[in-house]
């Protein structure tokens, strides 16, 4: 079973009774290990003394760490009183289980002198029968993949002083993740293997599936030891990590950004409630095409991963109905009209080629079962009525076309017109189940001008745009007209969900117009998208 190890930086001797105290909490956060990271306290007189009795009172068995500013650490001593310090808290009557070395400091004579006798039975110590404290050799990158990683597992592997192998790098895609999950699989010894920053969170999430013999989170926000370290409160409650096991299948939701996304707390939650053995994670993709073709492409040929589906979302729709199809996969009819999707499904047992991959697009039904339930509180039809869709991306696809199947006129408006046009021209004409054509108009600031409310005007405006979105490229921004005509009668929705209230809807709130945020259309294609995922093929 993996661990969470909760790092604590330890400056002065005058922090300890708060250290410990934080300790305390991190092992009612699910922590089993503490770090304790001394790099402040060993310059300090009596260094030894206050490390010793941090390990001494410490609620969770201790890993000491001194690291070196090669590596990333803030320690003054020279690299021999470093290394002696730890040999001698290696020694010490109240010792920790582990220190944390760094494998090429190890490489010394006298390094492998001091660490060789300090490993030796101590009948001095209070805990003389049992194992002798053990050393984690660790390499650490943080500019990127260490071009001889693999040379250097091999050394740390072989090595008779390491005990535990440490590996950390800063990833530069979620692809460095699948490596590090190789790392583990193939292990002779005990190894941790991380990859660190924006990219490298499913690598230590998924630990326990890969049988990595830890993983570092921190106690709280802010307090993090390395880039890219959630917290052990985010491991155990939103990831369920004590429940990751090789069996567990990984889902995700793929954009670019997807920091601030719903998606994980929600679809963790229905696993949890289903009993469903899945784990559901941030996967961000920049957005060009090669890195989702070569990241996808990658996640689903893992042999390992059992990675069984996701969500797609900016800017990746279209790229994801590009890759099911040049996979050979099946794409959902109407997905294919719209030329976008936002959900993938792996089938397990599918053909070595394609895996039998699967796309459709949920915010389709998701933004009409929403905007008709709307309109009918204002005795409107969806059939016949009059819609802006603001945007032509992937989202604004679902959403035009969801509502032109479903008998609406739907007026769509973009920042470019040209794109307007095209969505416009690609989405009309669908024969709908009653035989009539579909009708998408490519919108333009002619449109608004009109004061006569059963001609010009509109029933309802969506926001299909990343504007106002949080963490997106303009929080503050809103694509509301200045001239749309709003009265009590209009349905004003926004797809984006973070923030709650967006400057778009508090625009339209005052003026008087009934706004739904973009909380309702994402539980309802987030349920659509849970099911498929849940789904026994």
């Amino acid at each position: 079973m993996s661990l969470i190890c909760v790092p604590i930086v330890v400056e002065a001797a005058a922090e300890i009774p708060l250290a410990l105290e934080r300790a305390a909490r991190a092992r009612v956060l699910g922590a089993r290990m503490v770090e304790w990271r001394c790099d402040g306290i060993a310059s300090e007189t009596d260094a030894e003394a206050s490390i010793t009795r941090l390990v001494r009172e410490s609620a969770l068995p201790a890993l000491v760490t001194i690291r070196s500013e090669d590596e990333g650490g803030t320690c003054a001593l020279t690299e021999n009183a470093r290394l002696a310090l730890l040999a001698r808290i290696a020694r010490a009557e109240h010792a920790p289980k582990m220190i944390d070395v760094e494998f090429a400091s190890m490489q010394a004579d006298l390094a492998r002198g001091l660490l060789t006798a300090a490993l030796a039975p101590n009948p001095a110590r209070a805990d003389a029968d049992e194992t002798p404290t053990r050393i984690v050799a660790s390499a650490h990158d943080f500019q990127g993949r260490p071009m001889d990683l693999m040379r250097r597992v091999a050394a740390m592997q072989d090595d008779p002083l390491v005990s535990v192998v440490k590996l950390a790098w800063m990833a530069r895609s979620v692809r460095d993740n699948l490596e590090a999950f190789d790392i583990l699989a193939t292990r002779t010894k005990p190894t941790i293997a991380l990859c660190m920053g924006e990219f490298g969170l499913m690598s230590r999430v998924l630990a326990p599936k890969f049988g990595g013999f830890l993983t570092f989170a921190s106690d709280a926000e802010g307090t993090g030891t390395a880039p890219g370290q959630p917290t052990a409160r985010e491991l155990r409650d939103l990831y369920r990590f004590e429940s990751v096991r090789p069996a567990t299948r990984v889902f995700g939701v793929i954009g670019w950004p997807v920091a601030h996304s719903r998606s994980p707390a929600f679809h963790n939650a229905r696993f949890a409630d289903a009993g469903h053995d899945g784990v559901y994670l941030p996967i961000p993709v920049p957005g060009e095409w090669e890195h989702f073709k070569a990241t996808v492409g990658a996640l689903v040929d893992h042999d390992r991963l059992d990675f069984s589906g996701a969500s797609v979302t900016l800017p990746h729709k279209e790229n994801l109905l590009r890759f099911v199809s040049e996979r050979g996969g099946e794409v959902d009819a109407d997905a294919a009209w719209l030329g976008a999707a936002n959900t993938l499904v792996v089938h397990p047992r599918g053909t070595a080629e394609n895996k039998r991959l699967f796309a459709t697009n949920t915010d389709m039904p998701a933004a009409v079962e929403v905007i008709s339930a709307a309109l009918a509180t204002r005795g409107v039809a969806l059939e016949g009525a009059r819609i802006a869709v603001l945007g032509a991306g992937g989202v604004a696809r679902a959403v035009a076309g969801g509502l032109a199947l479903a008998g609406a006129t739907v007026v769509v408006f973009n920042r470019t017109h040209a794109k307007a046009q095209t969505l416009a021209s690609e989405l009309s004409g669908r024969a709908r189940a009653n035989g009539k054509p579909t009708r998408v108009i490519a919108g333009n600031e002619e449109h608004f001008k009109c004061n006569a409310p059963r001609c010009e005007c509109f029933h309802a405006f969506v926001n299909c745009t990343p504007l106002g979105m949080e963490g997106g490229p303009d929080p503050k921004g809103s694509p509301m007209p200045d001239d749309a005509f709003l009265d009590d009668s209009t349905v004003v929705m926004d797809t984006v969900y973070a923030p709650k209230e967006t400057p778009f809807l508090r625009e339209a709130r005052a003026r008087g117009a009934l706004c739904i945020d973009g909380e309702a259309m994402f539980v309802k294609q987030a349920e659509l998208q849970s099911a498929l995922f849940m789904k026994r093929w």
